[in-house]
């Protein structure tokens, strides 16, 4: 009777009188409702791990068991996940960031029972009002626990995500009989031994096939961006449907994007420094095929579902198998035939290991941190840390993050500011170690996978340990040819090559100092506009195939920039017409290479007909700026260093010239020493900026 029950429910949520389980799925909700199981999950994206939970709390609720408490990663999955709990007559509300505002009736509607299913991130668990007030009241009324994208909670995984560790806390308080669900369509055998570890040794395991059958897969190594642009240009329209362009940073995603639309292509960029309702705005977009396809980061991953998506594109290489297959996956749910192209350059190596060396805090960051804490008087807010520690808001915040979910932790937090605790922490230095050899040898095998010649979906499925895979059939390897054209056309790339090197990247102003950061020139608070630059230019970006490449050489191997970097950076002016248009030039001094910047600004200067006045003096060295971490330290490396020389025509308008653009501290500060000594307005003007700033 319950299994026909659940059927029943299983068809009115999907509007199909004639939907049956998929394999395993009744199973799962059999072993949740009937067994009180604590059960993993390992199946492939859309094969319906969702209605699993879903269709367990309809039946448990429907003998009076309490609500169901779903831990889920990513806003945009709660979104869907709720519309969908929805269909089935299931009561589903959420606490998140994006809805304060529904807090309180959330919170009444939880206290008078009428919420089926909580959904909540993993990073509310780490609010102690929300613990307080929300997790220690529901928590007598829990009927079935869930944790979504289970493989999040296991460190030796590709999508590691610390507040995940604060779930088996909450497990270990549960009572035993409380049924557990954990999910994931990612995992390999490491990360399940981990995650079963974790939510105990009595975890059942259920583990599907990960063969897409509507996904075909092809790979094409195109190492020059603008052979890759081309690529896209050409044979983006010729492929049905809509579908996700992955990137692997922000600055190529907008890259890609504005280079498609050039090229007539309607597309959108989607990123993580969009808000939410844009980004709800754009997934309803693609959802309705109003667009050929979103340019996409990780952003958009975890927990979009569009059944019809036909095609998944990489412009570069992800950094492990695990992520590509996840990501790649969102293609072909509920169509016969989807493509899965792998792009493939010359710059994805660098990017990639950018990732992992940033991924986790070296022992000096976490000693650092330690030490300051255990030094201070009171405790000490993150803007507080910055000024004492050369490190960043974000690694700051990573060493806190990580060190705050040890059990015993060797540091707590009382409203905004971190104490040490009485605990003697060792950092467990090998382990880190093994995981980052673990990282080198996902992005090596992410090249094998690149070159392979043996079935690609059988690759995938082999390094996630997927049980007896076999050739697709289906992909370009099984094929013995192309499912896509690999070529590229000369009028294309020419386009692209043009593209890149008339693009150039916007410099905003910066528009509030450091606290107590630049004591000596007295700039503090707000930066008021009659001190602020203005938005400025960059040429390139850093080691790009546009101008970046030779802006690299220029500096560290041949000492001088060469002569078609003026005319491009006069072309980039005249392109831009700021105005009131500059009346004279100067730049950036510096003691390391004191004529590298002065020489090209004032050869710009001559070709713009404008006088170059090098009038900014440089007073006392300085360390490197790249070598700063942090906004603090980035504008007190500056306090005091630089002075500004008076001359007659000081009032007009000025280009600021330097070579490279980190921070933009430089800049902001130099502007307001020239703006102080009665210039008119400054616009900053590089030749590159830093692709990960």
């Amino acid at each position: 009777m319950t299994r026909q029950k659940a059927l029943f429910l299983l068809r009115q949520a999907l509007n199909n009188s004639t939907a049956e389980f998929r394999d395993g799925q009744w199973e799962a909700i059999e072993a949740i409702t009937e067994i009180q199981s604590r059960l993993l999950v390992v199946q492939r994206t859309g094969w319906g791990k969702s209605f699993v939970y879903f269709l367990a709390t309809r039946l448990l609720r429907d003998e009076g068991k309490g609500l169901t408490l779903l831990i889920s990663p990513l806003l945009a999955l709660i979104r869907n996940q709720i519309a969908a709990a929805e269909r089935i007559g299931i009561r589903a509300k959420t606490i998140n960031s994006s809805n304060l505002e529904e807090w309180e009736k959330v919170e009444n509607d939880l206290i008078a029972r009428k919420v089926d299913i909580l959904l909540i991130s993993p990073e509310r668990l780490a609010n102690e009002k929300f613990r307080e007030n929300i997790l220690i009241p529901v928590a007598k009324n829990i009927g079935l626990f869930v944790v979504d994208e289970a493989h999040c909670i296991s460190d030796w995984g590709h999508d590691f995500r610390p507040d995940y560790r604060r779930i088996v806390r909450i497990l270990q308080a549960l009572p035993k009989n409380i049924p557990v669900l954990a999910t994931t369509a990612t995992a390999n055998n490491r990360v399940v031994d981990d995650i079963a570890f974790q939510l105990g040794k009595n975890l059942k395991i259920f583990r599907g096939s990960l063969t897409r059958n509507s996904l075909q897969l092809q790979n094409i190594y195109l190492p020059s961006s603008p052979d890759r642009l081309a690529w896209l240009a050409e044979h983006l329209p010729n492929i049905p449907g809509s579908g996700i362009i992955y990137t692997l940073t922000i600055r190529d995603g907008e890259i890609v994007t504005n280079w498609l639309k050039s090229q007539g292509i309607n597309v959108v960029a989607y990123h993580s420094k969009k808000d939410t309702e844009e980004r709800e705005e754009l997934e309803q977009q693609l959802l309705n095929n109003e667009i050929k396809a979103l340019i996409a980061t990780v952003a958009l991953g975890m927990g979009f579902d569009k059944p019809d998506l036909g095609f998944v594109i990489h412009y570069q290489r992800p950094g492990s198998v695990v992520h590509y297959y996840q990501q790649v996956g969102r293609a072909g749910r509920g169509v016969e035939n989807a493509y899965g192209i792998l792009l493939s350059g010359e710059e994805d190596e660098e990017i990639t290991n950018y990732f992992i060396e940033t991924a986790f805090p070296p022992e000096a960051h976490n000693q650092a941190v330690l030490d300051t804490l255990n030094q201070a008087e009171d405790g000490l807010s993150v803007p507080m840390l910055e000024e004492k520690l050369n490190l960043t808001n974000g690694q700051i915040n990573k060493v806190l993050k990580l060190l705050s979910i040890e059990t015993p932790s060797p540091v707590k937090k009382i409203k905004s500011k971190y104490y040490a605790t009485p605990i003697n922490y060792q950092i467990n230095t090998e382990k880190i170690a093994r995981l980052t050899e673990i990282r080198y040898q996902e992005q090596a095998r992410m090249w094998d996978y690149m070159q392979s010649q043996e079935c690609l979906m059988q690759f995938l499925r082999k390094e996630l340990d997927d049980p007896n895979p076999g050739p697709c059939g289906k992909c370009a390897i099984c094929l013995g040819k192309p499912l896509l054209p690999e070529s590229v056309s000369s009028k294309f790339v020419a386009e692209a090559v043009q593209f890149l090197q008339t693009r150039e990247e916007i410099i905003e102003p910066r528009k509030k100092w450091p606290k107590n950061a630049l004591s000596t020139y007295n700039f503090k608070g707000n930066i008021s506009e009659n001190l602020q630059a203005e938005i400025g230019r960059s040429l390139s970006l850093w080691n790009d195939a546009g101008w970046g490449k030779i802006v690299k050489e220029g500096k560290y191997k041949d000492c001088r920039f060469e002569d078609r970097l003026i005319q491009a950076t006069y072309d980039m002016i005249q392109r831009w017409q700021p105005q009131p248009f500059p009346t004279w030039v100067t730049c950036i001094p510096s003691l390391n290479r004191q004529k590298l910047v002065p020489n090209f600004t004032q050869r710009l200067a001559q070709k713009l007909g404008l006088p170059f006045v090098p009038c900014i003096i440089k007073i006392r060295q300085t360390l490197l700026q790249k070598e700063m971490s942090n906004s603090y330290k980035q504008a007190h490396n500056l306090d005091g260093a630089f002075k500004v020389d008076n001359w007659e025509e000081i009032r007009g308008n000025v280009f600021l010239v330097d070579d490279i653009v980190d921070s933009r501290w430089t800049f902001t500060v130099v502007a307001a020493l020239l703006r102080n000594a009665g210039s008119g307005q400054v616009f900053p003007l590089a030749l590159a900026i830093n692709r990960f700033k």
